[in-house]
């Protein structure tokens, strides 16, 4: 599906830059020795070499879209995935309270949120 997207959307590209080459092609093939400046045509042919330069930045951008890797799969599994840390913090948190059990300490009580008042009107 991807390969037919891609084929479709590089010609799609190809169409504008085909026309504006096409005219300025029409256009620059005068028989006049001085081509299509001695006919008027010069500001015509520059317009459409620009207009065409910017017809091909599409193009660029979806040739390099072409030329990248694919996507991985969202439920395939990377390769280069980092290994599983060892570290546990359930683990972490009963050794820290086994520690502070065995100095005697105890764990202070959370201290009671302070009242707030309503909309507008201070704490008293």
């Amino acid at each position: 599906m991807r390969s037919v997207k891609m084929v479709f959307g590089i010609v799609g590209a190809l169409v504008p830059i085909a026309y504006c080459g096409g005219l300025v092609w029409y256009f620059m093939r005068g028989n006049t020795l001085e081509g299509p400046v001695g006919q008027g045509l010069g500001p015509t042919v520059l317009g459409l070499g620009a207009i065409g330069l910017l017809f091909c930045i599409p193009l660029v951008f979806k040739l390099l879209k072409l030329a990248a890797p694919p996507k991985p799969e969202p439920g395939a599994r990377v390769a280069d995935e980092e290994p599983a840390s060892s570290f546990d913090a359930d683990a972490a948190l009963a050794r820290y309270l086994a520690r502070k059990a065995a100095a005697g300490g105890e764990i202070p009580p959370m201290p009671a949120p302070a009242p707030r008042g309503g909309f507008g009107r201070k704490a008293v």
